[in-house]
């Protein structure tokens, strides 16, 4: 069994029109946000053997509150590919995952990862907003042996769900 937990980055800034888009930091909602679910995530009891994420300031941002608080200290690869990329980039970054690991924990961008969420699920209509997690599993050994409709989805979570205004 192979476990998957997509994380979409949090809230960036817009503020600074001088910054390319790679460069953008978390905003205040992003920079409260992040901490919150990764908390959330934390209390599944889901903790990762292999961490892959976008290079992106804003991803790296989020990133850095999830390994805080897991007190994570294994591989980080940082994955040009998937950088604001098509699923079909993001899938061949999964499929090349060493099969010693069993639970990932992906950083990145939409709409990649919900076009990936819909491909691997079959059908996943929802949009991921920002700072969304979605924790996927799949009947498989061999990470190169994922493909299409074969996830199945265990959670999907995100901040405005434990919004209590």
């Amino acid at each position: 069994m192979k476990e998957l937990i997509l994380i979409r980055h949090a809230k960036s800034s817009w503020s600074n029109p001088l910054l390319e888009d790679f460069e953008r930091p978390l905003n205040k909602r992003g920079a409260k946000n992040a901490p919150f679910m990764a908390k959330v995530l934390k209390q599944k009891e889901v903790n990762p053997d292999l961490i892959i994420s976008s290079p992106s300031k804003r991803t790296k941002d989020t990133l850095d509150f999830f390994i805080k608080e897991f007190d994570y200290k294994g591989e980080i690869i940082f994955e040009e590919s998937i950088y604001e990329a098509p699923y079909i980039n993001i899938l061949k970054v999964i499929k090349n995952i060493d099969d010693k690991h069993k639970t990932i924990f992906l950083f990145g961008h939409n709409p990649g990862f919900n076009d990936l969420a819909d491909f691997l699920l079959g059908r996943f209509e929802d949009n991921i907003p920002t700072c969304g997690v979605l924790k996927l599993n799949f009947n498989i050994s061999k990470w190169e042996d994922i493909k299409e409709k074969i996830g199945i989805l265990e959670f999907f979570i995100y901040p405005k769900m434990f919004d209590k205004s």
